[in-house]
């Protein structure tokens, strides 16, 4: 992993994921799903399931989980990663970027800050451009990642069935400078 040195911003820790998260990192994810804001997946993962993702992050070192956790209570209150945009060695300098927040931590300003975070961690990933690809009807994630500099670097209308309603994709872009 890159050299990362815990960030502390209004009681809450922000630092690099343990395998010991995981469990409530899957909690996290898994309300995404009930909510259809933030993921195309329809049904709630297992921690097996998720734990492929996570052994993925650890092997690759330029892409981090990085856990914001409640220094009072020590529960993890939300999570946000780099993951590879594509598989292929030349797109090592492009990154997708996620954040997902616990329902009840939503609207404290945890989102805003882990994106801080992994804005500061990306140069030290190698990380030139950052892609997050956003649901059209999750305004509050549009509002929060274009107040940090991202611009629409594409729209895919209807190109998800969330099984009830077609959902359009954003995709918001960033050069980070190095």
């Amino acid at each position: 992993m890159p050299e990362f040195e815990p960030v502390v911003h209004h009681h809450i820790l922000y630092r690099m994921a343990t395998l010991d998260d995981l469990p409530t990192l899957v909690d996290i994810y898994n309300q995404s799903i009930q909510t259809k804001q933030s993921t195309a997946i329809l049904q709630p993962l297992t921690l097996a399931e998720r734990q492929v993702w996570f052994d993925e992050h650890c092997q690759n070192s330029n892409r981090p989980i990085i856990v914001a956790v409640c220094q009072d209570s020590q529960k993890v209150l939300a999570y946000g990663s780099f993951s590879d945009l594509y598989p292929m060695f030349a797109y090592h300098i492009s990154s997708e970027i996620s954040i997902y927040v616990h329902e009840n931590a939503k609207g404290k300003g945890i989102g805003k800050t882990m994106l801080q975070v992994l804005l500061s961690l990306a140069p030290l990933c190698e990380i030139r451009q950052i892609v997050a690809k956003i649901f059209a009807h999750n305004t509050p994630s549009l509002q929060l990642f274009k107040k940090f500099g991202f611009e629409q670097w594409g729209y895919l209308p209807e190109v998800c069935d969330m099984n009830g309603f077609l959902a359009d994709v954003v995709i918001l872009g960033k050069t980070v400078t190095q």
